[in-house]
């Protein structure tokens, strides 16, 4: 019998889970039908929020397991389910600015590799590997920073809230484009 997935809360920077290093899944953990559910259920709350990815660490369960899904026409860019990822292969630098569904309203500039290789298991418990520049690049290693207990504002610089009218701008674009690739996804599986 098919479940329905549910909306979970986002917690926020200050709970405990999000500053603790979250465990390895097993694959007794993988194979229940519960953990799938959480699969599905962090999903639904990434798409609900709206964001592009999840960590489990952001829906108060400390295990190794992030989705996500950048909603554009590439198909190696999601939905994808990532159990217990590391990278492999780390390349460059590239700046980036970033916020966080765990740190709501505030942004802030850091570095991040700019091509990154990341290894781990889909929900099947199949072996996988991402190839991962620019968006989807940062967003596999902002979710893999979740599992290990770091949040981007530990290393960010100029951590504020949006405020200049360039920053709102660049908010207000990365949100609507995040808002209308869900609404366009949303419309094409109705």
């Amino acid at each position: 019998m098919a479940t329905v997935p549910y909306i979970r809360e986002i917690i926020q920077d200050g709970h405990p889970t999000l500053r603790k290093v979250a465990k390895k899944v097993t694959m007794d953990e993988l194979g229940d039908p519960l953990f799938q559910q959480l699969i599905d259920d962090m999903f639904e709350t990434m798409y609900h929020a709206p964001g592009i990815g999840l960590a489990a660490p952001q829906v108060n369960i400390g295990k190794r397991l992030f989705v996500v899904d950048l909603q554009d026409d590439d198909d190696d860019h999601g939905p994808l389910v990532v159990v217990n990822p590391k990278f492999t292969v780390t390349d460059g630098e590239v700046p980036s600015i970033e916020g966080c569904l765990s740190v709501v309203g505030m942004i802030g500039d850091l570095t991040r590799f700019e091509r990154v290789v990341c290894s781990g298991l889909d929900r099947d418990g199949k072996k996988i590997e991402l190839e991962g520049t620019g968006l989807f690049g940062r967003c596999l290693q902002h979710e893999m920073d979740h599992l290990d207990g770091v949040l981007y504002i530990d290393k960010a610089k100029n951590i504020r809230p949006a405020v200049t009218e360039e920053e709102k701008e660049a908010l207000a674009q990365t949100e609507a484009e995040v808002a209308a690739l869900a609404n366009n996804a949303e419309a094409a599986t109705v």
